[in-house]
């Protein structure tokens, strides 16, 4: 891809082939390496999951972080199910507030903040939302709260969004710099989502085929 903007509703991600490595959905819990939010959790700890190696990748990524900072992991894995209702909830609200606007554009607009459940890396267990924290836990400026959405954030959930103070801006680049180093993407309307595997990490990177395809948590 090049600097263009490339949405999750784009026919260039749903053309990308998924060849499942099968791969299982690991708990990032049972290791001490990241520190773990728990805004995200719910009864059955899903949101703590990723593939084997997104929780590999991460953790390389922990150890490039400069001392003094440290990643803070917010939600991994999320359930097809929840995934169709986040999306459907927010092309809900886009539609109320927009209603001139097409069923194209309601979901080339949703797209921006979440992704198609058919797409979605997060049902994939091959994406992350996670931000940076101080030594003592307290989380960095970035510019926006995770999860900040498009219209409440006037577009400073972007990841190079140019209405952010310099010491958010330089938190995102050290962020940045440690997460494309250990493999993983960035989807630009959203500097905390990160992945590796999925459809959109392959059409990033030149791959063939994505290594992972949406599952259910106790899939064998």
């Amino acid at each position: 891809m090049t600097n263009e903007i490339v949405l999750m509703s784009d026919p260039r991600v749903a053309a990308i082939p998924v060849a499942d490595c099968g791969e299982p959905l690991v708990d990032l819990r049972l290791q001490e390496s990241l520190a773990v939010d728990t805004r995200r959790e719910e009864p059955s700890g899903a949101f703590a999951h990723l593939r084997e190696q997104v929780l590999t990748r991460l953790l390389k990524a922990q150890d490039m972080v400069p001392d003094g900072m440290r990643l803070l992991f917010v939600e991994g894995y999320r359930p097809p199910a929840l995934q169709r209702r986040y999306f459907e909830d927010y092309a809900g609200e886009l539609r109320a507030a927009n209603p001139d606007w097409t069923p194209t554009r309601v979901h080339h607009a949703t797209s921006r903040y979440v992704s198609p459940p058919e797409i979605a890396p997060h049902s994939a267990g091959a994406a992350v939302d996670l931000t940076l924290v101080s030594a003592d836990g307290r989380e960095l400026d970035m510019g926006t709260p995770v999860n900040a959405s498009p219209e409440e954030s006037d577009g400073a959930c972007y990841t190079h969004a140019a209405n952010i103070g310099e010491d958010a801006r330089v938190n995102r680049r050290v962020l940045s710099e440690a997460l494309t180093a250990a493999g993983l993407v960035n989807y630009p309307t959203e500097w905390w989502h990160w992945s590796y595997g999925d459809r959109y990490w392959a059409l990033a990177t030149g791959a063939d085929s994505a290594l992972y395809g949406p599952r259910e948590l106790d899939q064998a």
